[in-house]
């Protein structure tokens, strides 16, 4: 497994504190969701895949499961429904979601266990969202420079109007940018502004 190198420990200890407390502040939501998930539809309630972090390194990253069990196998099927201006797929009112799977998926419930990739040391709170590989193989040179920093849960852009405002390049740009002055202060006012646009949603 990854785990985040080439940064100071106590850095990397304030992450992994903060998920920790987070965990716990967020166990009776994580409680009810594995509830909703369990009695809504057939599968597992973590979906665990393959992603891409640090300089390129193979790592599984949590979610709370939002599709149905054979999603990946669907995607072909939607491919003409993509409006992603890059190598992601993005679908408006993706028909492969379970009854709660959209309701967790816009308000970003789902992401909750990524916490646990925190603290196994796999991503950090603030970073690029990792991508899978079948992506990755799309990049242009420039997009690449991308895994010089390291995956996260949150970031500059996704608090700023997400997929739907800014387009592939303007991910990429904003997540180098961000690398560059990467800090606990930077963080932390994203993490705050991460948090009121979860309440702000929820």
């Amino acid at each position: 497994m990854s785990k985040i190198i080439n940064l100071s420990w106590p850095y990397i200890f304030f992450n992994k504190l903060l998920s920790m407390l987070f965990l716990f502040l967020l166990t009776p939501f994580i409680m009810m969701i594995t509830l909703f998930i369990k009695i809504t539809s057939k599968g597992p309630v973590i979906f665990k895949q393959e992603r891409l972090g640090h300089n390129k390194r193979k790592f599984f990253i949590y979610k709370f499961r939002t599709m149905v069990e054979n999603a990946e196998v669907m995607k072909d099927k939607y491919k003409h429904m993509n409006y992603s201006s890059g190598p992601t797929f993005k679908i408006e009112n993706d028909p492969r979601f379970t009854s709660i799977g959209k309701l967790l998926s816009d308000s970003h419930l789902d992401e909750i266990p990524q916490l646990l990739n925190v603290i196994k040391g796999n991503m950090l709170l603030v970073g690029f969202r990792p991508p899978i590989a079948e992506e990755v193989k799309k990049y242009s040179t420039d997009s690449i420079q991308r895994f010089r920093g390291y995956p996260g849960i949150t970031s500059i852009w996704a608090v700023n109007g997400g997929h739907k405002k800014f387009s592939f390049t303007q991910w990429i740009d904003s997540d180098i940018k961000y690398e560059k002055r990467r800090g606990v202060i930077e963080d932390f006012k994203l993490i705050l502004k991460t948090i009121e646009l979860f309440i702000y949603i929820n």
